[in-house]
């Protein structure tokens, strides 16, 4: 029993003497850093509709809305462009 023990030690043993160092090599690891997004702050426009009364006309009212639907639209453009330059 002992005298196998000493064989597998032995040859456990010789194993290891034949191998040899690792050669220490470098690798590039591409790792997501995040960055801060700095954009100019996109400015609230003063909204047409804002200024409407009660007492204003109808046609007067449908003119300030659709001012309003155009500059939703800018608006919207402004902050889309500012959101996608962060990506």
């Amino acid at each position: 029993m002992r005298l196998g023990i000493v064989v597998v030690g032995v040859i456990a043993l010789a194993g290891c003497a034949g191998r040899q160092e690792a050669e220490p090599r470098l690798v590039r690891v591409e790792v997501p850093v995040a960055v801060p997004c700095r954009v100019p702050e996109v400015a609230v426009p003063p909204w047409a509709a804002s200024t409407l009364r009660a007492g204003d006309s109808l046609e007067v009212k449908v003119r300030a809305l659709l001012a309003e639907r155009r500059q939703r639209i800018g608006y919207e453009r402004e902050l889309l462009g500012s959101a996608q330059s962060c990506r």
